[in-house]
């Protein structure tokens, strides 16, 4: 059995890494809501572009351009997004096992060659290079400082690539921020751009809770209000549109435009996805210390009231023989 002087070393330990634990619950919490509110800054944009397309692709049935017509593939790049720090549970482990997976398919049908990283995130860009895949580029400051222009820049330059068949397909993976409790592992093509699959995505959110534990989301799900998502049917303004200059002109616009909003939106998804996964591993840990910190505490009053009581018996068993 530990001394008590061992007890209560283990509890100053334990004490000490249940405030790192703790400080960093908050902190991430901290950021977690200004992640949450640089997606709410983002929505109206959204909800705007995707109104804009339904109401064109409502009248216009046949319209089509280069970034969403599907070609033989025979070259892909891979957009993976993860962190830049650890201490954040499954999050960098499940978006590289999900990246490694599809480089093993991809590679089977097509060979390592033809298969292209961007990592995202310093993880798993050191991943990446660590099992040889063929980076193309370093963009670990993105998870730090999210950047609409960076996001644009990156877009701009696989839609070019694509443009001029040095890629034939480009594939997103990252974490989909449904909220503080739920992130979705997604995996989904970036080009050639599917329009009805993207405008029919699920894009609802939970962005005014922080709440992460499972007993509180549970209780939220009973208790709160519930809320009716309606989606209004998109009908075009007009049965025939007038469109200046031309068809393809305006669609070669409005389309690399939804490309670079899917880009910079699977960029915050990751991010506040990051920082809702660290709330809740911290959260777990600093739980952990509560329960050990109990059984310790257990621990150090039974031994401390055993060795009284074997004193108090020396005594007794001293005055006796006296």
């Amino acid at each position: 059995m530990p001394s008590l002087k061992e007890i209560k070393g283990r509890i100053a330990s334990v004490n000490s890494t249940r405030k790192i634990t703790s400080a960093m619950k908050m902190v991430a919490s901290s950021k977690l809501h200004h992640a949450q509110v640089a997606i709410q800054n983002m929505l109206p944009y959204e909800t705007m572009l995707e109104h804009i397309l339904k109401s064109f692709l409502a009248a216009e049935a046949e319209a089509q351009t280069i970034y969403d017509q599907e070609r033989d593939v025979k070259r892909v790049a891979l957009v993976v997004f993860s962190s830049n720090s650890s201490l954040c549970g499954g999050f960098n482990s499940n978006v590289i096992k999900m990246m490694m997976n599809a480089v093993k398919e991809l590679t089977d049908a097509i060979g390592p060659e033809n298969v292209e990283v961007y990592p995202i995130g310093r993880k798993v860009a050191e991943k990446a290079r660590k099992l040889g895949y063929n980076v193309k580029c370093d963009l670990a400051d993105l998870v730090d400082h999210p950047n609409v222009k960076q996001c644009i820049d990156l877009a701009m330059e696989l839609g070019e690539r694509f443009a001029k068949g040095e890629i034939d397909k480009v594939e997103l993976i990252y974490h989909h921020f449904k909220s503080a409790g739920s992130q979705i592992l997604t995996h989904k093509t970036f080009l050639p751009i599917d329009i009805e699959t993207e405008l029919q995505a699920d894009h609802e959110r939970d962005l005014t809770s922080n709440v992460a534990t499972k007993k509180a989301q549970d209780y939220l799900k009973k208790h709160s209000r519930t809320r009716e998502v309606k989606q209004d049917e998109v009908k075009p303004l007009n049965d025939n549109f007038i469109v200046e200059p031309d068809m393809h002109t305006v669609l070669s616009l409005l389309i690399p435009k939804m490309g670079h909003l899917m880009l910079y939106t699977a960029l915050l998804d990751s991010v506040a996805s990051e920082h809702a996964a660290r709330m809740v591993a911290m959260q777990t840990a600093t739980d952990n210390a509560d329960e050990l910190l109990r059984q310790l505490n257990l621990q150090y009053n039974k031994s401390r009231q055993q060795a009284i009581t074997s004193e108090l018996l020396d005594i007794v068993g001293g005055s006796v023989n006296n």
